[in-house]
């Protein structure tokens, strides 16, 4: 952990703060995409964020222009330098209200995933890779739910 890193913490969930103000004005509807992606090994690939709590799958936003499956290739390229996967299969589409917002969160089982841990950034703190039966105790309750979901197609 670099000396910046506590710091860009405070300043990153601060500002994630006045991003749900916004949301709990606004209540937006928002689109997610999100992967638990499997290592050859079949370990779980999971992501800590600068400015919020827990391990968690990699994921986030769609753009509108961008089906589901091409935001969550897109958000493991970014999050954890995904280099290739196999299958993509499509496992939960929820309805989810988080932070104030009406998110529709896509999730995908992504298998074979190869990554190359990108270097430093502004919003992955930490990558992880966990056993499906040995996961961290701090799992963000939302990835938790997420991952109990999908283990029975696993």
């Amino acid at each position: 952990m670099s000396v910046l890193d506590r710091p860009l913490r405070l300043v990153l969930k601060s500002l994630h703060g006045l991003l749900k103000l916004k949301w709990f004005l606004g209540r937006p509807r928002t689109f997610g995409a999100h992967a638990v992606a499997l290592t050859p090994a079949g370990k779980i690939v999971l992501v800590k964020l600068r400015y919020a709590d827990g391990w968690r799958v990699p994921g986030g936003g769609r753009k509108k222009d961008e089906t589901p499956e091409e935001a969550v290739v897109r958000e493991l390229r970014k999050e954890i330098g995904m280099t290739s996967y196999g299958a993509v299969q499509p496992a939960l589409e929820l309805e989810e209200r988080t932070h104030f917002k009406r998110d529709l969160a896509s999730v995908f089982i992504l298998r074979d995933v190869e990554y190359s841990r990108p270097g430093w950034s502004w919003e992955v703190e930490d990558l992880l890779e966990a056993d499906l039966d040995r996961l961290p105790g701090d799992l963000s309750p939302r990835t938790a739910r997420w991952i109990r979901a999908v283990l029975p197609n696993l």
